[in-house]
């Protein structure tokens, strides 16, 4: 059987000229202030949402839509490309690209809510008890109606709905999808950039599995640009596309290589109250002048290491301040992207892509980053590090 393969051209492409044109998506009205309860896919319509900006094709266009396993794929994508034209050069599964597609419409309108929406109070309270605002909602209501939308996905769930919801995809072939619809929502207010997460797994199971199971992965974010980052499986790298004036993608860079430099984003600094492991890690970061670049919102933080190409996120937890970062709908999938980047992260101990996730509200402790910084990061916290192989005997020290 012949292997897939790609080329990508990442730097010193010139993009296209970018017209002036304005950009309007679809305006909607924001879901009833007080409501957690999730409206079933099957009443939304979906000019409610996209109008005729998503291709809604028919479920029988998907039956057999993944190439024959004796077929290969040799690739080239390029900077400039739209995301269309990168996902159909970089995968045959017509499934996958449809529902990558359809995130990338809800991302839009999420980007365009973001920009406008009113954030002056609480909504309500998702099912764990955390604060929600309004724009949580809407952005959690957008990306449902994308999954349903794609007709590929079979289950999804998210941060402020955590529990299975039935997409009415198939569970042979399709995907199941689990999302955090605005990570940083409680910074929205101040003006600073937050995120979308989600990650893609095959069939119809999102517990006992593993982030390394992931077919895809992505995060939007939404700052002075907004950009789509993702990353499948099959193909190295992961990608940037800029949301252009006129609503369209468009491919502005590859990351496939994470190198060393002195950048640090620490989380849950509280823990260094009662962690001393984790006190001499954010000692040794000011002793040698690191520089401090964390924003409150994981996706930003995450995001500039992959952008900058260095750097290491940490968000550790100690006996009076317990992990509250969630395996499933943000640990794994920005893991994926990561790694795919040509970082690494780990949960201390190991990889957290290889972390069984066990249900739906799992939580974890993680570092992003460097192969250096992760073992760095490894070794203060536990002593030792699963990437750092050891000297042969007689080795200069």
């Amino acid at each position: 059987m012949e292997s897939t393969g790609i080329a990508c051209c990442a730097r010193g492409a010139i993009l296209p000229n970018l017209t002036s044109q304005q950009y309007h998506p679809t305006a909607l009205a924001s879901p009833r202030a007080g409501s957690t309860s999730f409206i079933s896919p099957k009443s939304l319509k979906a000019s409610s949402l996209f109008g005729e900006s998503l291709r809604i094709a028919p479920r029988s266009s998907y039956k057999s839509s993944k190439a024959p396993k004796s077929s290969s794929l040799v690739t080239k994508c390029e900077i400039g490309d739209s995301l269309e034209e990168f996902l159909t050069k970089s995968t045959t599964d017509k499934g996958l690209i449809s529902l990558m597609i359809s995130m990338g419409e809800a991302l839009r309108t999420i980007a365009f809510k973001v920009r406008t929406a009113s954030c002056g109070g609480t909504a309500c309270v998702n099912s764990f008890g955390d604060e929600q605002l309004a724009v949580d909602l809407l952005a959690n209501k957008l990306l449902f109606e994308a999954l349903q939308y794609s007709h590929v996905c079979k289950y999804a769930c998210s941060e402020e709905v955590p529990e299975l919801q039935d997409m009415g995809g198939p569970a042979d072939g399709g995907f199941s999808v689990a999302f955090d619809p605005l990570d940083g929502s409680s910074i929205v207010d101040t003006n600073f950039t937050v995120g979308t997460i989600f990650g893609v797994w095959p069939g119809d199971k999102l517990t006992g599995v593993t982030g390394a199971d992931q077919v895809a992965a992505a995060m939007g974010i939404f700052g002075p640009r907004t950009t789509y980052v993702l990353a499948l499986k099959d193909i190295p790298g992961t990608h940037e596309f800029l949301l252009l004036d006129e609503g369209k993608w468009q491919h502005v860079k590859d990351t496939t290589s994470i190198g060393e430099g002195k950048m640090f984003s620490p989380g849950n600094l509280r823990a260094t109250t009662d962690n001393p492991e984790y006190a001499k890690l954010i000692d040794y970061y000011v002793r040698e002048k690191y520089t401090l670049r964390y924003t409150g919102g994981m996706v930003p933080d995450v995001n500039q290491i992959i952008v900058k190409e260095k750097g290491i996120f940490t968000n550790v937890a100690s006996p009076s301040a317990k992990a509250k970062l969630r395996l499933l709908f943000e640990v794994a999938p920005l893991g994926f992207l990561i790694e795919k980047a040509g970082g690494f992260s780990s949960d201390g101990e190991r990889s957290v892509l290889d972390k069984v996730i066990k249900n739906l509200d799992e939580r974890t402790q993680v570092a992003y980053g460097s192969k250096n910084e992760i073992i760095r990061f490894e070794e203060t916290l536990y002593g030792s590090s699963r990437l750092k192989v050891a000297q042969p005997v007689g080795a200069a020290a």
